[in-house]
C-alpha cells in the first residue's frame, strides 16, 4: 500500500489548511523553509500526512519543492501578481458569463450580504473572506469545475498580496463601490455591464481596502 493511501485525509486537510492561511496572511514568509519534523511535530502526526499537505499546497503555487533545499514557500513575484490579475480579469468574466443566466434572487441576497459583510469588516482578515465570498458567488454557477479549481488558486496568491500590501499600508474598512454597481446590474439582469463592472473591478483589486501608500 502507497504512503499516500495510508494518511488520514482529515489530518492532510488540517495541516493544509493551517499552512495554507499561515502564508497567505503572511505569517510564513516568502522562501522560508517548511520543515517535515516541526511540522509532523506541531499536528502530532507522521510525516505522511505532512507530504501530502505539501504537496497540496505545492499544487496552489503556494509552496516548491527544491533539490537539496527541502520544501519552501513561494515568492510573491511581481511578474506573477501581475499575470494572476490578468488571468483573474479573463477567467472570472468566462465564469460569470456563464452562470449569470442561472442566478436566482437567492444569488442576488447572498452577494448582498457579502457586499455588507465588506463595508462592516473589522479587520484585513475578515474583509479579505468576504470579498472571496462575493466573488465565489459570481463564478458559482459557470458548471465548470476546473475553472473554478483555478479561480480558486488564482483567489489564494490575490489575498497573500492583499495581505502583504495591507500590513506594510495599514487597513481601513471601506464600502467597496463596484460591489453594488455588479449586484445592481445583474438585479437588472444587464450581464455584460456586470462583466464591464467586474474586469474594471479586478484591474483594481490591489488597491481595494487600503490606506493611500
Amino acid at each position: 500500500m502507497s504512503e499516500a493511501k495510508t494518511a488520514p485525509a482529515t489530518i492532510v486537510e488540517r495541516i493544509a489548511d493551517a499552512l495554507r492561511t499561515r502564508i497567505v496572511r503572511g505569517e510564513i514568509a516568502g522562501g522560508a523553509a517548511l520543515r517535515q519534523d516541526h511540522i509532523a511535530e506541531e499536528f502530532k502526526s507522521s510525516h505522511v500526512p505532512v507530504r501530502e499537505a505539501f504537496r497540496q499546497l505545492e499544487a496552489q503555487g503556494l509552496a516548491i519543492a527544491l533539490p537539496r533545499r527541502g520544501v519552501r514557500v513561494t515568492e510573491l513575484d511581481p511578474v506573477v501578481i501581475k499575470e494572476n490579475v490578468v488571468m483573474r480579469a479573463s477567467l472570472e468574466l468566462l465564469a460569470l458569463k456563464h452562470g449569470a443566466p442561472r442566478f436566482s434572487s437567492l444569488h442576488i441576497d447572498r452577494l448582498q450580504e457579502a457586499h455588507e459583510a465588506c463595508s462592516q469588516a473589522a479587520s484585513l482578515v475578515e474583509w479579505d473572506a468576504a470579498n472571496n465570498l462575493f466573488h465565489d458567488i459570481l463564478s458559482s454557477e459557470c458548471g465548470m469545475p476546473r475553472l473554478l479549481a483555478v479561480l480558486r488558486q488564482l483567489q489564494l496568491t490575490n489575498s497573500r498580496y492583499l495581505f502583504s500590501t495591507g500590513m506594510k499600508r495599514g487597513w481601513q474598512p471601506r464600502s467597496d463601490h463596484d460591489h453594488m454597481l455588479i449586484i445592481d446590474a445583474l438585479k437588472e439582469k444587464k450581464t455584460e455591464r456586470a462583466l464591464q463592472l467586474l474586469s474594471m473591478h479586478i484591474g483594481t483589486m490591489e488597491r481595494v481596502g487600503f490606506k493611500a501608500g
